[in-house]
């Protein structure tokens, strides 16, 4: 029997596909009619894989979110300061890479199985080195706004290279301000990394506090 001249059609590939669209033209580009024809496919047999749009992108933010490492939550060994520092650098990286999804993935971990096994693993290293629960799901909630929001958009490409913008009578603080965009990469990851440390910082303050009984 001869081979399919395409590869057989699976969840898989069609996730992969259709990640590889929305990296590379952004949200507005997915449709069943466009990822159709990047498969060889027609769209109707889309529709036997995943029932809706929404259903797809579920599927697409989870690939994304499997990406991220949880490894540093397997021992309660690890000091959580320790592991939510290299969760937090990891989650970042796996949203870095695919930006445009950013905007689906911040509504929340919903059904997708790999955002679930993430928010369990967060929870239980806090609960497990002492975090009362709801603060331990305060703290979850906290650290991926914050890593979600460091990855929405870039504060240093916010700031036009033209000098002429900042009016020294307008903006007298702001007289570098245009070379802000030529060090994106440098002025993003340093406000992450110096926001990730105040943040661990500030909770590791509180942590030390439960420790102390109140007069």
């Amino acid at each position: 029997m001869a081979r399919p001249r395409t590869p057989l059609l699976s969840r898989e590939r069609i996730v992969t596909a259709a990640l590889r669209l929305i990296d590379d033209e952004g949200l507005e580009a997915l449709s069943t009619r466009r990822l159709a024809a990047e498969l060889s496919v027609s769209g109707p047999s889309l529709y036997n894989h995943f029932a809706t749009k929404d259903e797809l992108l579920d599927a697409v933010v989870d690939s994304v979110i499997g990406e991220v490492d949880l490894s540093m939550f397997e021992s309660q060994d690890t000091p959580w300061t320790r592991a939510l520092r290299d969760w937090a650098r990891s989650y970042r990286a796996a949203l870095a890479a695919h930006p445009n999804i950013v905007p689906v993935l911040a509504q929340g971990p919903g059904r997708r199985p790999n955002a679930l096994r993430l928010a369990d693993a967060v929870f239980g290293h806090l609960v497990g080195a002492g975090w009362p629960r709801g603060q331990a799901t305060r703290i979850g909630a906290l650290m991926r706004y914050f890593v979600t929001g460091s990855a929405l958009a870039s504060f240093a490409a916010g700031f036009p290279a033209d000098a002429e913008v900042y009016d020294a009578a307008d903006y007298p603080h702001l007289g570098e301000a245009h070379r802000l965009a030529g060090h994106r990469g440098a002025v993003d990851e340093g406000a992450f990394e110096t926001g990730l440390e105040a943040l661990l910082d500030g909770l590791a303050l509180r942590f030390e506090r439960l420790a102390v009984p109140s007069s």
